[in-house]
């Protein structure tokens, strides 16, 4: 079995799971969780296993679930088994699986694995009170641990309904963390837990070891905040076994570290900076999102940021991950995306920019040849200048918006097309007018002329006022190749209505 170190060997063998719960949109938090045990499995030519979580009802919701697949496609992190590609171990979806669960339950507690736990609410809360007082530790005391046949029916004729409680071994339980090392767990720091509630149904404590089980789990990659429960884990993997529930073998953990957020605090699923469907949103690329996520945690190497999925996939190594919390940084993880977009092919680029100008209305379901023709042209000049891709619609938005609905922004007018900026407006359409050839080296030369030698002005004072009045904005692609790409008419019709439109003197 691949150790996770450095210099593993490919191991065909390794199996991991990716298994969240469909309740609320996708996070950074869980996305980096699949990231790496998608690249730990591809790393080692594994098996990765796409598995929902979804007995919590109240909670769960089937557009959470289709959010999820949603996004793992989006991604690009395949699953080998799973929703929608089925495998030996289907179903998938812990609430098709409760009769696998039930039976196993019933198994444990026929073992002597489990037992009835009869204990209300209000007298655990009153015992762990009792045991914080006496400075004691405040986990389940084993009440229900050795009840009587008499005691039982007493219960039972009381209307008492248990619940199923898993029954630890008096015995230190340690493990090698393939993050973190040797850690070890004292016995009256690991109580005895439940694994079915009063109404039969099965909790996350007994499914998800159930599954890994019988599904063949070898490595569990996952979030530390689920530490506690690995030695409960643990102990319950060896009464699977013990029962016959699958092959024996307890899978090797490894602990992610904690993303933290704004004020040092740990990164919830509930801050706005976590979500997903907010990258996506304002247009970062599966490639730029997945290289700053794999970077909370594990480095490709001291020196260096950006790498392609690829890459991260050959490097990738366990071992190599920090115990230590990680910090999402926002302007980080912007750069590395801002990288990626410079990569990309410029047919590429241009494909992926047609979703956001369709979400504008600046392009319809369908755009015509003439459409993508000028994207094709509008994608080099604005690639380079680009953090996101949702940046196009203000960077570039004028060049499709039809002429009746173009807009100059008001701040920008207000602070760029003023009343002592008439006669560079008045040169510049003179200077226009006047050109046969309508490219941008013509352009340049015909407006450097008129303006920053005729009038005198410097090239940023003159050309400044141009750009706000064809483009809308002070920032805008090139402004000669813009020219070119609005046509001579619609570039005139724009100057001479900023004219029009200034303050009087």
């Amino acid at each position: 079995m691949a150790s996770g170190r450095t210099g593993a060997p490919a191991d065909p063998t390794v199996r991991v799971r990716f298994c969240p719960s469909p309740t609320g949109n996708p996070h950074v938090g869980l996305v980096r969780t699949a990231l790496f045990n998608w690249a730990f499995a591809r790393h080692h030519g594994g098996t990765l296993v796409f598995r929902i979580e979804d007995t919590d009802a109240a909670r769960d919701s089937e557009d959470s679930y289709g959010q999820l697949l949603d996004a793992m496609r989006w991604l690009g992190l395949d699953w080998d088994e799973g929703p929608e590609v089925g495998g030996p171990h289907a179903p998938y979806r812990q609430s098709q699986r409760t009769e696998v669960y039930a039976d196993v339950a019933r198994r444990l507690h026929e073992a002597g694995h489990a037992y009835r736990c009869y204990c209300s609410t209000e007298e655990l809360d009153a015992r762990r009170e009792a045991a914080r007082a006496a400075g004691k530790p405040s986990g389940y005391d084993g009440h229900c641990r050795d009840l009587t046949d008499d005691r039982i029916a007493v219960f039972e004729l009381a209307g008492r309904e248990p619940i199923l409680r898993f029954r630890m071994p008096d015995r230190t339980i340690a493990f090698d963390d393939l993050v973190r090392g040797t850690l070890s767990f004292e016995p009256e720091n690991v109580p005895d837990y439940g694994i079915v509630r009063a109404n039969g149904a099965p909790l996350y404590t007994l499914v998800n070891p159930v599954d890994d089980a019988l599904m063949g789990i070898t490595h569990v990659l996952r979030g530390e905040d689920l530490l506690s429960s690995t030695p409960r884990q643990i102990a319950l993997y060896a009464a699977l076994a013990d029962i016959g529930v699958g092959d024996g073998t307890t899978p090797r953990f490894g602990h992610l570290p904690y993303v933290m957020g704004e004020g040092n605090k740990k990164l919830s699923k509930r801050d706005p900076e976590a979500s997903l469907n907010l990258y996506r949103e304002r247009g970062f690329i599966p490639e730029g999102l997945l290289n700053y996520l794999s970077l909370l945690g594990w480095s490709i190497a001291e020196d260096r940021d950006v790498f392609t999925v690829d890459e991260l996939v050959a490097a990738f190594d366990i071992g190599k991950v920090n115990a230590n919390p990680a910090r999402f940084d926002l302007k980080k993880c912007e750069a590395v995306n801002a990288e990626h977009v410079r990569r990309l092919a410029p047919e590429d680029f241009a494909r992926r920019l047609v979703p956001y100008l369709r979400s504008a209305g600046l392009l319809p379901a369908e755009p015509t040849a003439a459409q993508l023709e000028l994207l094709a042209k509008v994608a080099p000049l604005t690639q380079e200048r680009m953090v996101v891709l949702g940046e196009i619609v203000p960077m570039a938005g004028f060049l499709f918006v039809a002429p009746e609905d173009f807009a100059v922004d008001p701040e920008d007018a207000a602070k760029v097309l003023t009343a002592d900026t008439r006669p560079v407006l008045e040169a510049g359409v003179r200077a226009l007018e006047a050109l046969d050839d309508f490219t941008p080296e013509p352009i340049q030369a015909a407006l450097r002329g008129a303006l920053v030698d005729g009038l005198g002005i410097k090239p940023k004072f003159a050309f400044t006022p141009l750009r706000v009045a064809v483009s809308g904005r002070r920032i805008s692609p090139p402004l000669f190749e813009s020219m070119e790409l609005l046509g001579r008419s619609e570039t005139l019709r724009r100057l001479r209505a900023a004219l029009a439109a200034l303050p009087a003197a």
